[in-house]
């Protein structure tokens, strides 16, 4: 008898954050149900550090699998489709009834195919190199927190204008459409840092973790807000690289530099 293949705890560990996501996510709509509400948007977050590091561990650990990718994206429906639905649904647009309620579902399902149109993108050639440095539309993490930026407004700011479920349900349908929408924007984890930029990057870095640490939740809302500044700058840059891509296919033009960082194909 051949013996039984076993899989090295190295190759669990993406696995494993990433179900750690999908609980997190799970305890967010616990949180919700209950009104804690400051809980269940720290438990998306906590989802949203996991998520970001999956991917990351399993590409340094060669451990990269299809089973992983689908597990990835139902994980990803749950923390950043399911649950800041629900924990909006609960927070304020029950109010307005089931307008609340069908624009909690519409968030869900633009997640869901947002997902869809990911998975079934998996395994495609890569895009053309001026695309590298772009998401189609706003990723998964990044659409829930933008959902949730009225909840962090009102910790800070209190609820006389924020907790407005018209307000909220009009902010979530927006973004529901990004998600599904061929806006591009910025994939920043595959921007390569200049050797000279690295250190003041770390400064940084480490300036934004203590402003995190003490006040979160203006550290959260001004880097939403930073976020959503940017996509109109992101479709400008990609718009100027796509017409100087066509202009270099039909020899009008000068070859710009551009160079392909960490293509791993799409992402969700």
């Amino acid at each position: 008898m051949r013996p039984i293949g076993g899989l090295s705890i190295n190759r669990m560990i993406p696995n494993m954050l990433t179900l750690l996501a999908l609980c997190a996510g799970m305890t967010a709509i616990r949180f919700a149900v209950v009104g804690k509400f400051e809980q269940g948007v720290s438990a998306i977050l906590i989802a949203g550090v996991l998520d970001g590091l999956d991917g990351r561990i399993a590409r340094l650990l060669k451990s990269t699998s299809s089973f992983g990718a689908q597990l990835d994206s139902l994980a990803d429906f749950i923390s950043f489709g399911v649950a800041p639905a629900v924990l909006l649904y609960i927070w304020t647009m029950s109010m307005i009834g089931s307008l609340g309620w069908a624009v909690a579902c519409l968030f869900a399902v633009c997640m869901a195919l947002r997902l869809a149109r990911f998975n079934t993108q998996l395994g495609l050639p890569d895009p053309p190199p001026y695309a590298y440095n772009f998401f189609t539309g706003v990723p998964a993490p990044a659409a829930a927190g933008l959902s949730l930026l009225p909840v962090v407004a009102s910790f800070e700011f209190g609820d006389t204008f924020f907790h407005s479920p018209y307000l909220v349900a009009a902010t979530t349908a927006l973004i529901a459409g990004l998600m599904v929408s061929r806006v591009p924007t910025f994939s920043f984890k595959r921007f390569r840092v200049p050797h000279n930029w690295v250190v003041p990057t770390m400064l940084g870095i480490g300036a934004f973790a203590a402003f995190l640490a003490a006040e979160p939740w203006e550290t959260l809302l001004v880097t939403g807000l930073i976020y959503l500044g940017l996509i109109p700058l992101s479709i400008r840059s990609f718009r100027r690289l796509k017409h100087a891509a066509e202009e270099i296919r039909s020899g009008r033009g000068e070859a710009p530099v551009l160079r392909a960082v960490d293509g791993n194909g799409p992402q969700a």
